[in-house]
């Protein structure tokens, strides 16, 4: 008799339950989830961190003293730089031609449009190039 009043009230059950098919639906951007995820993991993975990089950029943050001695080290190389050209070139303009101050080679050419001055430095290759137009 247990058996079947178990059954009676197991019986409505079975009829009402259905399955559905499993979806994954990943929610990291990453791996194919909604983009519109990507602001909320950023902020919770920041949120989480408990590492904190120590920032080597100290914009804004220098005393007065450090200030003075940096713009005192501009004027100097500034004023460095104008002896080492009245040297090389004189009183006169930019004449074209190919001045080597150490390790830079500096040649200067007329274009069309003015001047080209072309900045090689010889010991890691890297080259600037500064066009003067015509007055």
């Amino acid at each position: 008799m247990k058996k079947y009043i178990i059954l009676v009230l197991i019986l409505p059950v079975c009829f009402i339950l259905h399955a559905q098919q499993f979806v994954y639906r990943p929610l990291n951007p990453a791996f194919g989830g909604n983009t519109f995820n990507y602001n909320w993991m950023l902020s919770s993975a920041e949120a989480q961190n408990k590492f904190k990089e120590k920032s080597g950029y100290s914009y804004g943050k220098q005393s007065e003293l450090e200030k003075f001695t940096a713009t005192l080290n501009r004027q100097l190389l500034n004023s460095l730089s104008k002896d080492l050209f009245q040297q090389q070139l004189g009183d006169a303009d930019l004449t074209e031609g190919t001045y080597v101050f150490g390790s830079l080679v500096i040649t200067i050419s007329p274009v069309a449009n003015g001047l080209d001055i072309t900045i090689i430095d010889q010991n890691t290759g890297e080259q600037t190039n500064i066009l003067l137009p015509n007055t």
